[in-house]
């Protein structure tokens, strides 16, 4: 996959083909100590590769946080592991490309929680009730598995990845730590807590000088060879990280780049008071994640923390509360004072799209400088997609915010899509400024879509009944065949392509004939030769129609109106090709799962999906 090279055209031509030295700035006085050594060289607006990766500097440090979050009196530190330049041992000065992880010490095995388990009427008069399914003994999926790890860590500093070997010798540290409760550092793994927060914290806090940090023997050792400038990087829980630590607006950070991150770890774990899993991961939560990660010297000392995570999760209720809210970065996006360089897979199904639109909402509101890849794969970084690009690009936003090199970055297209083609096409903002929100109604005759309601006074009804052992994937199959587990309502053919951007909004009038039920919505585009995809989908316990914050459970057999967004997405529909949804209650695949029988009764007449069009309603048109 690559770009076309027509996206930077007019960026080379603006840029000088002449090679220039430039002297690092000291995050003091902005000069290096010493004009003898190799200062960077800067050539088409990048750094260049002028330094000794073989000869770097390698050292192992444990830096002091701010927090005890294992409560044994002393304050928690982070291990890392750091390589730069050998010359700045002779006075030069570097920024620090940074990534703090985890996963570094591998993976405990551990038990996910059992979801085939009855779901929980709420009164909210009365305490929650207790599900009562046991802890399923099941193994992390295969490509995440691992032996039990132990604090031994390595002998020598490791640095797995590209980061060190390309960026070292541009001019850069590279620093890789272990978050709280993993490998060499102490303290406890909380999933996206405060502690994990400023540990991270700790590190951009060392490199500039107001905090500790110690060597193996426990001699003190400073980042004297730092500017003190910091661009963090990672994808996934790595990613996360950058994400939360940026909304403490700690000074030094001047840019992260969070490659499939998480925004708000409830709608991690959670979806619209719903207990969902993320892709591929049945009966995860926080409590799951951080038993697996608890890789540290004495991970007993955790065990009281990790208890109090499946408490205050409360996967009986599936509400919004305190402790989700501690680990919601979102709302404390008007303290970001670092640059934005965010990635996500439009198909990512682990850390889904509504991360980064909400996250990059949010950040535009609060005018934070911002840029945006959206590819066509799942949870997965660009190096590894074979993007050809992307190193080219990642160097230029460091160099210039790093090293405040004028390189054109910030006046290319915001936003790089890569379309359903594999090409790459380049926008101004995300989503379209253009897409507008049409409805789109059921219609009871042949269970179709217009941009029309239902006309008549009498009432109509349609009814699906709960069945959790079927996949969406089967129940999405031959929309044109009755099925007593699912609706199905679909436009006619489209008379031209057809794109959304943004999030899908579903709204029916229902009644269910028990007091607790999964609501779950597909979007799917039919193709003429009988093939679909499911394009999106989204997830609802009925309970939290008011808020996601309290649950009301159901009056049997009463009307209500559910309305739940998909996850966001960019998505065009060809030509030919028919835009359905489904509506289904259990989704084997991210639900809970309870009992197969419940029914839900759908009005027709009053029920609608809103779909982001770009160019709005006068795009969509049908085929007769």
């Amino acid at each position: 996959m690559r770009k076309s090279t027509f996206l930077y055209t007019t960026f080379l031509l603006l840029m000088l083909s002449t090679v220039a030295a430039v002297q690092p700035a000291d995050a003091e006085d902005g000069k290096s100590e010493s004009s003898d050594v190799q200062q960077i060289e800067v050539e088409d607006g990048k750094t260049q590769p002028v330094y000794s990766h073989k000869e770097a500097i390698r050292e192992t440090i444990f830096i002091e946080t701010s927090v005890d979050s294992d409560g044994d009196g002393e304050l928690d530190r982070v291990h890392a592991d750091i390589i730069r330049p050998k010359e700045t041992e002779q006075g030069l000065k570097v920024p620090v490309i940074y990534e703090m992880s985890p996963y570094r010490a591998g993976l405990n095995p551990i038990n996910f929680h059992d979801v085939d388990v009855p779901l929980n009427p709420v009164d909210h008069r009365k305490p929650a009730k207790k599900g009562k399914g046991e802890q399923g003994k099941v193994s992390l999926a295969e490509n995440q598995a691992a032996a039990s790890a132990t604090a031994a860590g390595p002998a020598q500093p490791s640095f797995p990845g590209y980061y060190d070997d390309y960026f070292v010798p541009r001019g850069y540290a590279v620093v890789l730590a272990e978050s709280l409760g993993s490998g060499l550092s102490n303290g406890c793994a909380t999933s996206g807590g405060k502690n994990e927060t400023l540990g991270t914290k700790a590190v951009i806090d060392w490199l500039n000088g107001r905090t500790k940090a110690y060597d193996s023997e426990g001699n003190l050792v400073k980042a004297d060879w730092s500017t003190g400038s910091t661009g963090m990087i990672g994808i996934s829980y790595n990613g996360t990280l950058p994400n939360a630590v940026s909304t403490t607006g700690v000074e030094g950070l001047e840019t992260i780049v969070p490659i499939a991150a998480i925004s708000s770890w409830y709608d991690y774990y959670r979806a619209n008071g719903a207990v969902v899993a993320p892709g591929g991961y049945q009966g995860e939560d926080t409590d799951v994640l951080a038993q697996a990660v608890t890789t540290r010297a004495n991970a007993e000392e955790c065990n009281d923390v990790l208890k109090k995570l499946e408490r205050l999760q409360d996967r009986e209720t599936g509400d919004y509360n305190e402790y989700w809210d501690e680990r919601n970065y979102v709302k404390d996006a008007n303290k970001v004072e670092a640059s934005v360089f965010a990635v996500h897979g439009l198909n990512d199904w682990n850390v889904k799209m509504k991360h980064l639109s909400q996250w990059w909402d949010a950040l535009g509101e609060n005018n934070v400088e911002r840029k945006l890849w959206l590819h066509q794969s799942g949870h997965a970084n660009p190096y590894y997609l074979g993007n050809e690009e992307w190193l080219d690009s990642l160097n230029k936003w460091f160099d210039h915010w790093l090293y405040d090199i004028d390189n054109n970055i910030m006046e290319e297209p915001m936003v790089d899509i890569q379309r359903e083609d594999g090409n790459w096409k380049t926008y101004q903002s995300w989503p379209a400024k253009d897409a507008n929100g049409v409805a789109l109604y059921f219609q009871q005759e042949e269970t179709s879509l217009d941009p029309k309601p239902m006309s008549g006074k009498n009432k109509t009804t349609a009814t699906f009944i709960d069945n959790p052992a079927i996949t969406a994937r089967t129940l999405a199959e031959n929309p044109n065949s009755e099925h007593e587990n699912r609706l199905v309502y679909q436009t006619p053919r489209l008379d031209s392509s057809l794109r959304i951007s943004g999030t899908p909004e579903v709204s029916i009038r229902a009644s269910i004939d028990a007091r607790a039920a999964n609501l779950t919505a597909l979007l799917v585009d039919y193709a003429p030769d009988g093939s679909f995809e499911i394009v999106t989908r989204g997830w609802m316990d009925p309970q939290n129609r008011h808020s996601i914050s309290k649950s009301h459970s159901l009056v049997p057999g009463k009307e209500y109106k559910f309305t739940w967004g998909m996850q966001p997405d960019d998505y065009i529909f060809k030509e030919g090709h028919q835009v359905g949804v489904v509506l289904l209650a259990s989704d084997h695949n991210y639900t809970i799962r309870p009992e197969a029988g419940t029914k839900i009764t759908v009005d027709p007449k009053r029920s609608k999906i809103v779909l982001p069009i770009v160019g709005g309603k006068q795009t969509v048109a049908f085929s007769n």
